[in-house]
Parts: C-alpha cells; sequence; structure tokens
C-alpha cells in the first residue's frame, strides 16, 4: 500500500492480488472487498481478472495505518482466500 497526498486530499493505495487460480476472479472479489470494507470510506477500483487497485480517500479518523489494518482484516475472511496484498 501506498500512501500519498494529491491536491489536499490523502489517499491510500491497496493492490490485491490473486495467488490462487481457484480463488474467484477481481471482478467477484472488488464486490466482496467493497462490501467488507467500512461502508463510509470513499473508494475507487481499477479491477482487472487477477488483480484489484483501490484507492481509498483519507479523511477524518481515516489515515494509511487505518486502512493496512482493515484490508488486512478483509483480507482474512475466508470469502477472500486465495487473494493477499501486494507490497
Amino acid at each position: 500500500m501506498t500512501a500519498g497526498r494529491t491536491g489536499g486530499t490523502g489517499v491510500a493505495d491497496v493492490i490485491v492480488v490473486r495467488r490462487d487460480r481457484a480463488a474467484p476472479t477481481g471482478w467477484t472479489t472488488v464486490v466482496r472487498l467493497l462490501g467488507l470494507l467500512p461502508a463510509h470510506w470513499a473508494c475507487h477500483t481499477d479491477v482487472a481478472q487477477d488483480r484489484v487497485a483501490l484507492r481509498i480517500e483519507l479523511a477524518g479518523a481515516t489515515d494509511a495505518s487505518t486502512v493496512r489494518r482493515a484490508v488486512s482484516c478483509v483480507l482474512a475472511d475466508t470469502a477472500l482466500r486465495g487473494w493477499t496484498e501486494e507490497r
């Protein structure tokens, strides 16, 4: 994950990749990811078969560390088995 500031707005970029070919593709996985992350987060996605890129806007109490912890917890869900964060 990378964090940065763009035009005064902070963002955290997170990339997750499919490591297990038996796991669902990116188009299914992005729905699961977004459903498990906090609903109030503004998140932009770029989805491919084996890769999902999330750009999460940092606002209020949401910082890059909060995003990192949340993504780690979400990826531990059995519905996302076979996917991992690319560092």
